[in-house]
């Protein structure tokens, strides 16, 4: 092979990333027409003419980088096309992508995971075992130490580690069908089965640990989130009762709702000991969480009570005549007091409360009108309403990411207003 060959070879190599592996298999008549132009001219006119060599390794990764490209666009926008997003056309979506080829998964996977709240499937275990069943079995199974340590695949282990860190965010505890698709597609010495096993030891504590615990999923109706919800705070007392009203019932009132209204026999026995000339106060609305919902409610609330002073006769620093115990003699009785009940806080003295439907200010009038038929004491003393109305008509408050469903916004303080 000829010297200005081996510079022209040298050139294409490092220039346009074209590798010659072997000098002397190269023949000046097996050669390119381009090529031989640019081996007969001088070198600065071979350098032009060489610029213009495409090989055809260099066009087929063209070729694959425009399609990958285009297949990102398209699975990112298939979601978005699917007119009814529920549950059932998600997991079609799924079936589909397995049943066309698997190829460009993980950032199916990736949209899947985007769109996963559009569609109400984000705290949907059986879904995420369809996309955590998406990668392929056996291909990413690392074969050794070094390959386990130094992450074999990481790019796919990290997309399994994403779709088990939404699990986890969303409260779904996985089972034993997806450890059995993670070793299935990742091995037992993968990343990903080492976060699955960390989420089995730690969300099955969390999980119990509440000691009021709520139904998984919970329900829709918003009647049954208030009754979670009131049988939640109430369960301080446990005499105490739980009511569900229809303001229908009530001639005078202008809502048709529900009311959830609860109140034991010792805040019964309060509202009896209330005077007439001192004022109790219908305060809210307050908020209650009840996992990923909101609920509103409202208090019936009088003044604080003094609290007790112990009366005592006798002089502590009097030294004159001091008693000598030998076990013998009882000790001298105490001042007596009334234990306060675990109503009568610090700020304020609770005596009922509430969950409306609409949380309007004339529910919570027929709420009071309701207690009244339960206190008749309630009848004879002023009400003072002292009330933060929301500006709509929900008692839940939904997710601020979810445009599909009505949203609560904040309150807007309004005047006192006194009932007598």
């Amino acid at each position: 092979m000829n010297l200005g060959l081996r510079k022209v070879a040298f050139n294409i190599s490092t220039k346009f990333n074209v590798t010659v592996r072997n000098f002397s298999h190269i023949h000046l008549n097996k050669c390119h027409p381009q090529l031989k132009h640019c081996l007969r001219t001088s070198t600065s006119a071979r350098n032009d003419q060489c610029m213009k060599i495409h090989t055809s390794c260099q066009r087929l990764a063209k070729q694959q980088s425009d399609s990958e490209q285009k297949t990102l666009v398209i699975r990112g926008t298939y979601f978005e096309s699917i007119k009814d997003k529920n549950r059932k056309t998600f997991q079609d979506a799924i079936k589909i992508f397995k049943n066309r080829g698997r190829r460009g998964y993980v950032e199916f996977i990736y949209a899947a995971m985007a769109h996963m709240e559009e569609f109400g499937v984000q705290r949907d275990l059986e879904t995420y075992k369809q996309l955590m069943d998406v990668f392929p079995k056996g291909v990413l199974i690392p074969r050794g130490p070094w390959e386990v340590e130094f992450m074999h695949y990481p790019k796919q282990q990290y997309c399994a580690i994403d779709l088990l860190d939404d699990m986890e965010m969303n409260g779904v505890m996985p089972d034993r069908d997806m450890k059995d698709i993670i070793l299935a597609a990742f091995g037992n010495k993968s990343f990903p089965i080492r976060k699955f096993m960390r989420m089995m030891y730690w969300m099955p504590k969390f999980k119990n640990l509440s000691p009021w615990p709520i139904p998984f999923p919970l329900p829709e109706a918003p009647i049954e989130l208030a009754k979670i919800a009131m049988r939640r705070i109430s369960s301080v007392d446990l005499e105490t009762e739980l009511n569900v009203f229809q303001t229908k019932d009530l001639e005078d009132s202008i809502d048709d709702t529900w009311i959830v209204s609860v109140q034991s026999p010792a805040q019964k026995e309060l509202v009896a000991d209330c005077k007439e000339n001192i004022p109790v106060y219908v305060e809210g609305v307050f908020l209650v969480c009840l996992k990923y919902r909101m609920i509103n409610y409202f208090i019936l609330r009088a003044d604080a009570k003094p609290a007790p002073t112990f009366i005592t006769k006798e002089e502590l620093d009097d030294v004159s005549d001091i008693p000598v115990f030998w076990g013998t003699e009882e000790p001298k009785p105490a001042s007596l007091c009334v234990i306060p009940s675990i109503h009568e806080q610090d700020d304020g003295t609770i005596l009922a409360m509430c969950a409306t439907g609409t949380s309007s200010r004339d529910s919570v009038l027929s709420w009071i009108r309701f207690l009244q038929n339960e206190n008749p004491r309630l009848a004879k003393i002023p009400i003072l309403f002292k009330l933060r109305a929301p500006s709509t008509d929900l008692v839940i408050k939904e997710d601020e990411d979810d445009e599909s469903k009505p949203k609560w916004k904040p309150a807007v303080n309004q005047g006192p207003e006194l009932i007598m």
